[in-house]
């Protein structure tokens, strides 16, 4: 049974999050700050971490540097909405993901279960959890993944069905995570051809892809427009 630290200094969201996965599943062990949270990795074997950012004593940003100094077991903050800074700097720091508050359950826990089965595919478990080197036919970001040996893409664990072409600009862009490329370049990497029409072929795959990945293509959170340049997908 994979078992989950739940941590966040108010109590409702702790016995809450803690009725949702035990639902599915999962045992889950309490904290209610930072410290609390580190004391619990090193009697424990946790295998994924739900973490909130502002907390006492020791807050989730100052956790999440001392936790990645020893462990690879995937970590979600929980975030409030006001709290865009955070959000980066957690992700910078070594945070697999984010949920903002209010969550939805049904989001939530398909989070956790794409976490959970990229950690255990690539076999991050070693003497507690210390941190191995994973595989480099395997690409993250975010909820993204993208396995190059079985030419697989999931997003949130479910698999996401990608044209060739399609597919070939994803990966351009995860090797390169924050590397604009523009249009021409891009055509010029995956095409293989003279540049003639490359802006409107590039765009038209590059919304295709959005419609397949974003939750919400208008205002995408992975692949990136930056005006006048190119296309990147973001580092978080």
């Amino acid at each position: 049974m994979n078992k989950i630290l739940v941590c966040d200094d108010e109590k409702d969201i702790v016995n809450a999050l803690k009725i949702y996965l035990t639902g599915e599943g999962y045992e889950v062990v309490e904290a209610f700050n930072g410290k609390e949270a580190l004391e619990v990795l090193e009697k424990e074997e946790i295998h994924l971490v739900l973490m909130d950012i502002m907390m006492p004593v020791m807050d989730g940003i100052e956790a999440m540097v001392e936790l990645r100094r020893s462990y690879n077991i995937p970590v979600i903050l929980l975030t409030a909405k006001s709290e865009d800074m955070d959000k980066v700097l957690g992700l910078n720091v070594g945070a697999d993901d984010y949920i903002t508050k209010p969550f939805n359950p049904v989001e939530l826990i398909a989070r956790v279960k794409s976490q959970l089965r990229r950690y255990m595919m690539l076999g991050g478990v070693s003497d507690g959890g210390t941190i191995t080197e994973p595989s480099r036919d395997i690409l993250r970001i975010g909820g993204i993944e993208l396995d190059d040996r079985a030419k697989k893409v999931t997003l949130d664990g479910e698999e996401v069905s990608l044209t060739p072409r399609e597919y070939d600009i994803l990966k351009l862009l995860m090797e390169h995570p924050g590397k604009v490329y523009s249009p021409r370049d891009i055509y010029s990497e995956i095409w293989q051809d003279p540049t003639f029409g490359a802006e409107n072929t590039v765009a038209v795959h590059v919304r295709h892809l959005r419609e397949k990945l974003e939750y919400d293509p208008a205002n995408p959170r992975y692949v990136i427009a930056v005006w006048g340049h190119g296309y990147k997908i973001s580092e978080e």
